[in-house]
């Protein structure tokens, strides 16, 4: 079977309502593939409740839900799965949602279910994420955005495809800031990470991989980035398979 991913960059345009932008191209990525039920993996949210983790776990999957039930289909989220392994080995598709990609990254390892996901990905099963939960899908999390706020047993990712993403990719940074751009920050990743690519993904942009094809899809072009090259601006709405290679 083609293994299928929708890589989305972020969740929610300024203004616009959550999962806003994404929701069209969600439903057509669905359509017509006999899903019902998706298992959500919402360990990335924890900044929605001060409770408790799993407070803010239950406030992510209402917030999900609320989405993709006006799409036709129901949200669960993992953390109330009894076996979480096995709940993956029995999902028709897979949502990862974004927030800290440390914190995923620590949990996905903790319950031992990126090679579950790995495994019923490669066989078809298909998978969705947005920030954090597109992160998830490359070799590594090293080009996450994100505060290191727990240390997870691996820096690992799930493997899905072989090139690392930097959500929410900005080309300039605030007037007075002094720290350093997006693109410098990548560059430093490059410098002891020479052989892979690392796409720049800018807001209300994704990447669609349908098989052997992977497409950009959005409102903008991406910045992709390699050691030894000068960066490439590649337009929007381009075939981007060469990526897969």
């Amino acid at each position: 079977m083609k293994k299928r991913l929708l890589l989305i960059s972020n969740s929610t345009n300024y203004g616009e309502a959550y999962l806003g932008w994404p929701q069209e191209h969600i439903a057509n990525f669905l359509k017509n593939t006999g899903v019902k039920r998706i298992l959500f993996i919402p360990y990335a949210g924890v900044g929605l409740s001060k409770e408790s983790l799993d407070k803010s776990y239950d406030l992510y999957e209402e917030k999900v839900n609320a989405v993709y039930k006006k799409l036709g289909y129901e949200i669960y989220s993992i953390h109330k799965e009894a076996d979480p392994i096995k709940s993956v080995k029995e999902a028709e598709a897979i949502a990862v949602g974004g927030g800290n990609t440390f914190h995923l990254f620590y949990m996905m390892h903790k319950t031992k279910i990126m090679d579950a996901i790995r495994e019923q990905v490669n066989k078809g099963v298909h998978f969705m994420g947005w920030s954090a939960g597109s992160n998830v899908c490359c070799p590594t999390l090293k080009t996450t955005n994100d505060m290191p706020i727990i240390e997870p047993e691996s820096f690992n990712g799930l493997n899905l495809v072989p090139f690392q993403i930097n959500p929410h990719y900005l080309d300039v940074n605030p007037e007075g800031h002094g720290g350093e751009t997006r693109e410098q920050r990548i560059e430093e990743f490059m410098v002891v990470n020479r052989d892979i690519f690392v796409v720049g993904l800018r807001e209300a942009c994704l990447l669609l991989l349908e098989g052997d094809k992977l497409s950009l899809v959005g409102s903008h072009g991406m910045r992709l980035f390699k050691f030894g090259q000068e960066p490439r601006e590649i337009e929007k709405n381009s075939d981007v398979s060469f990526l897969l290679k």
